[in-house]
């Protein structure tokens, strides 16, 4: 029986040791609401001071083991508006269409988009988004853009057949990521039907966990509590949508 408790005890302390050894860069902590806040910010910020558009207007992270990409202009520098959600958005100069189409939140859009999903961490003393995972990434999985994405405007029947078929009552916020919604609106869209034959990234769109899922439930279970999201997009044939299609 001493032997077997010996080898518990053993086995306890190697876990923890390894709990340790996994921890010392990554200070992982049970954050308040508050907290969290201020980790998507201070990570957000970090974000736009390491990355960089290159010339498809693609978010690229600086390479500390390179200086061929020391002349390109980081993300901070450009003219970055911060919402009072903490949404941030880059209208990519250059890249936007003229006159273009303005963008209503329940307009049938085409997305055309290369967007991740980040945890805000502190690691070394420094807040960042670590634990990349993709979204959606239509340019290496498809090539052609998300047609009517229910996370920017769910279908009023798709709630209802939700509901009825779950017995729930969610809403509009168990689908939709509301911080995207609040930013398209200042992009406008492209009319071209050729729509990814030549990509050319109209802008970046930080939305922290807050203005995401949060810590809520979705319709994507728990996968995205507390995460943030990076959208780096190019916007076609926004149309107004049909009765039928609500």
């Amino acid at each position: 029986m001493k032997k077997i408790l010996l080898g518990v005890a053993l086995s306890v302390a190697v876990l923890q040791g390894c709990k340790k050894d996994n921890t010392d860069d990554e200070e992982v902590v049970q954050l308040t609401v508050e907290e969290q806040k201020d980790y998507d910010d201070a990570a957000a910020l970090d974000f736009l001071n390491t990355h960089y558009l290159d010339s498809k207007g693609v978010i690229t992270a600086f390479d500390d083991t390179t200086d061929t990409d020391n002349n390109e202009k980081k993300l901070a520098d450009y003219n970055y508006v911060k919402l009072p959600s903490g949404v941030i958005y880059i209208v990519r100069p250059g890249a936007q269409p003229d006159p273009g189409k303005d963008v209503a939140t329940n307009d049938v859009i085409s997305f055309f988009q290369i967007t991740k999903t980040y945890t805000a961490s502190k690691v070394n003393d420094k807040f960042v988004f670590n634990n990349e995972t993709t979204f959606v990434n239509n340019v290496v999985n498809s090539g052609v853009p998300s047609v009517d994405p229910a996370y920017y405007y769910v279908k009023t029947s798709v709630i209802k057949n939700y509901n009825d078929a779950n017995k729930t009552n969610v809403g509009r916020d168990f689908f939709e990521i509301e911080g995207l919604k609040e930013a398209l609106k200042f992009f406008k869209s492209y009319d071209n039907l050729d729509v990814a034959s030549d990509y050319n990234m109209q802008g970046v769109i930080i939305v922290p966990s807050r203005a995401a899922f949060a810590r809520d439930n979705s319709i994507y279970g728990t996968v995205y509590q507390n995460r943030s999201f990076v959208f780096n997009f190019q916007l076609y044939n926004t149309r107004t949508r049909l009765p039928k299609e609500d």
